[in-house]
């Protein structure tokens, strides 16, 4: 029997990663021997590349200054694996996770005895543990964040009021295919029957995957740059402004505390999302409390600011289309600064391209280094990076990212900035590390 916290995470992080063959029927069977909680719980579905955890963030705060109690689940945590499954953005407690272990743990052994592939992976058993929580709490609504691809994580047993996707770009080829059209398939596999569905700025390829989709599923589409728009307005301070426009809906100078472009997009996905969910529910909303939503809402890990003077940064950039948007944003933001990039990527990650896109920034300084990373997932080594940097270009090594850290600080200004970035495995180290200096 597991008795506590540390047992319960050991019995989690125990459970095999994947399968071999995609399938829903295990989770399938998982939650009906669990009463099937899934279908006490309403709300809305992300999926999508990158954006997801804004977008999750945006509509947790939006659906809360409406007075709902609002659920959220998402991945990866960047302090504490409680941060997963949330509600009103307070992480589970230590003893209600242990209680749901305790729930499902015969339930698994079970399935383990019976099931000729085994029982339940490491993500089913948490998505699993998250709807039977929102289902006992009770809650009004939750927001849902895919765990990867859409059409056969664990999480797409579900059927919401609203489904969303954010982004649609290359990451996690080796499953999810290696063509944009391969991987929007994968994100549309959320697109239920004639449930709405709002879609951000897409690659064309991925944009006809979205169209042919959701028309198969008589599923009504909506789409960011064509149903609903955003104009970008000069920035006050830290943060992005926008002017918001639908066919019913026109807010002007909304704020978002998120820097950069993108952001903007994924404020809008959450907007156009949340005012769907309420057009469905025959429920009105508040523009004051949307404005003051949106200007408050945080997520940690991007572009968080955990130092002020000097400038420390930490963003989670982790694939090539998140280091683009990146990168954009170094340049509008800090193109006049001397900004030292502290990398460190997994090993599956497309850390050649990443590098090369950092190293294309003039007012860049790279410093190549690496981490302890999760699990049994390898780290690109700083040799290894260092070898896919443009021709003629070096950049300074260390085995260990508080050493590099150490030698930045000694080669700095106090106008400069440092940015540590290309996992979230590794800002969730560094985030810890500053924590702990600055308690």
């Amino acid at each position: 029997m597991i008795q506590d916290y540390d047992a319960a995470l050991a019995f989690i992080h125990g459970r095999t990663q994947f399968k071999k063959i995609p399938t829903l029927s295990r989770m399938q069977t998982f939650l009906q021997r669990l009463g099937d909680p899934q279908l006490k719980v309403p709300g809305i579905h992300v999926a999508g590349t990158n954006g997801k955890g804004s977008t999750v963030a945006n509509l947790r705060d939006l659906l809360m200054a409406d007075g709902l109690t609002v659920g959220t689940f998402t991945s990866p945590f960047i302090v504490r694996f409680n941060e997963r499954i949330s509600v009103d953005g307070e992480p589970i407690s230590d003893t209600a996770l242990v209680k749901l272990v305790q729930k499902i743990e015969p339930v698994v052994a079970a399935l383990d005895a019976e099931l000729p592939t085994g029982g339940p992976t490491e993500f089913e058993i948490i998505t699993a543990m998250m709807f039977v929580y929102f289902a006992e709490q009770p809650i009004d609504v939750a927001v849902i964040e895919v765990g990867l691809g859409g059409l056969y994580d664990s999480t797409n047993v579900w059927t919401p009021q609203v489904s969303a996707i954010t982004t649609i770009g290359y990451d996690h080829m080796q499953i999810l295919g290696d063509t944009l059209t391969a991987i929007a398939t994968q994100k549309a596999g959320i697109i239920k029957s004639e449930v709405p569905v709002v879609v951000g700025k897409l690659p064309a390829e991925a944009q006809a995957v979205m169209e042919t989709t959701a028309e198969k599923k008589q599923a009504p589409l909506q789409t960011l740059g064509v149903d609903f728009t955003t104009r970008l307005l000069a920035p006050q301070g830290w943060g992005e402004r926008f002017d918001f426009d639908s066919a019913d809906a026109h807010f002007k100078g909304l704020t978002t505390p998120l820097l950069g472009d993108y952001q903007v997009d994924n404020a809008a996905v959450a907007l156009q999302a949340y005012l769907t969910y309420h057009r469905l529910q025959q429920t009105p909303v508040n523009a004051r409390d949307i404005r003051q939503a949106l200007a408050q809402t945080n997520w940690p890990g991007r572009l968080e600011v955990v130092n002020a003077d000097p400038l420390i940064l930490i963003d989670g950039a982790h694939n090539e289309p998140a280091m683009t948007e990146l990168a954009a944003t170094l340049k509008a933001r800090f193109g006049q600064q001397t900004v030292y990039v502290i990398l460190a990527v997994l090993a599956d990650k497309q850390h050649a391209q990443m590098i090369q896109t950092l190293a294309a920034l003039p007012n860049v300084q790279l410093v190549l280094t690496q981490f302890a990373g999760p699990g049994k997932r390898a780290v690109t080594t700083p040799t290894t990076l260092e070898a896919e940097l443009p021709a003629g270009q070096s950049a300074p090594q260390f085995d260990d990212w508080q050493t590099a850290f150490v030698h930045v600080t000694q080669q700095m200004s106090s106008e400069d900035v440092v940015l540590l970035t290309g996992s979230l495995y590794f800002i969730s180290a560094v985030r810890a590390y500053f924590k702990t200096i600055q308690d």
